[in-house]
């Protein structure tokens, strides 16, 4: 027999036990839907909290771009940290899943690789030097080869010679005096010779001046001892031709004609070659008699 009060929406009528099934029943069914109205508003709210709070979900492969703007990880700067820290930049290649962090100095220097002026000072010493090992230099020189060095200016090059004149490697003093020797005692030439090589290896005039004040005034014994040293190579030949060509290198050799020719004629005379030895001009055919 069943109950007439039964219809859709109402439960069957049951006894105090039930009751209690039924009462049961709800709780469960209570627990399997999330709870009350006012437990589904705290978890909701507490879900949209904690969505704000999530870090971007950067995918591990290349996708196409991100609507509605950049995506935060494809930030190109990082503003300048406290207390003038260098700028991170911040590397995202498409397509690669995480950012890679570099640190930009902006206080590079400007002129890229070019050296700076330690570097150009070191190159200069050690090019100079190196020069110094092969040869001696003036003062003079040593500038020009500092010169010459990319970068290096003329205060560089004034200080550079400076330095080394302190540490006694550059003197024009002492290197004027082994020029002068050299061509006196090597190569036989005279003061003018001298004084010639002087200003060519960049010699202060007064350093030259005081340089050939010093040498001994020997030039006449000097000239004739090259002359005697050269006469061979004019046997043969006529005195006159003879003479012009000894006078001449000693007058290449820096002696003057003063001091050329007597030693010439002494070496030529010592060497049996007169005037005796010339050709004699032929005499003209044709004769000229008086008037008959």
């Amino acid at each position: 027999m069943t109950d007439d009060t039964w219809s859709p929406g109402r439960r069957p009528s049951a006894g105090a036990g039930d009751d209690r099934s039924f009462a049961d029943a709800d709780e469960r069914d209570k627990s399997k839907d999330g709870g009350s109205l006012e437990e589904f508003s705290v978890r909701d709210g507490i879900q949209a909290v904690d969505d704000t709070r999530l870090a971007p979900i950067i995918p591990l492969f290349g996708t196409g771009a991100q609507p509605g703007g950049e995506h935060p990880s494809r930030r190109q700067v990082v503003e300048d940290t406290p207390g003038g820290m260098p700028r991170a930049e911040v590397t995202a290649t498409p397509g690669v899943g995480r950012p890679h962090l570099s640190v930009v100095d902006d206080d590079r220097d400007d002129a890229g690789s070019s050296p700076g002026r330690v570097e150009i000072r070191e190159q200069a010493e050690a090019i100079l030097l190196r020069k110094l090992r092969s040869r001696s230099l003036s003062l003079s020189e040593a500038r020009a080869v500092v010169r010459g060095v990319d970068g290096a200016d003329d205060s560089l090059a004034d200080e550079l010679v400076d330095h080394f004149v302190d540490l006694g490697y550059l003197d024009d003093a002492a290197f004027a005096e082994q020029l002068a020797m050299s061509a006196v005692e090597r190569k036989g030439e005279g003061r003018r010779a001298v004084a010639e090589t002087l200003r060519k290896r960049g010699i202060p005039r007064e350093v030259a001046e005081e340089t050939l004040a010093a040498l001994p005034d020997d030039d006449a014994e000097r000239a004739l001892d090259f002359a005697r040293s050269k006469v061979r190579g004019v046997e043969g030949k006529e005195y006159d031709a003879a003479l012009r060509r000894l006078a001449g290198q000693l007058s290449r050799r820096g002696y003057p004609s003063s001091v050329a020719l007597p030693a010439a004629r002494t070496a030529l005379e010592e060497a049996g070659i007169g005037r005796s030895r010339s050709f004699s001009r032929p005499s003209s055919g044709v004769r000229f008699s008086p008037d008959q």
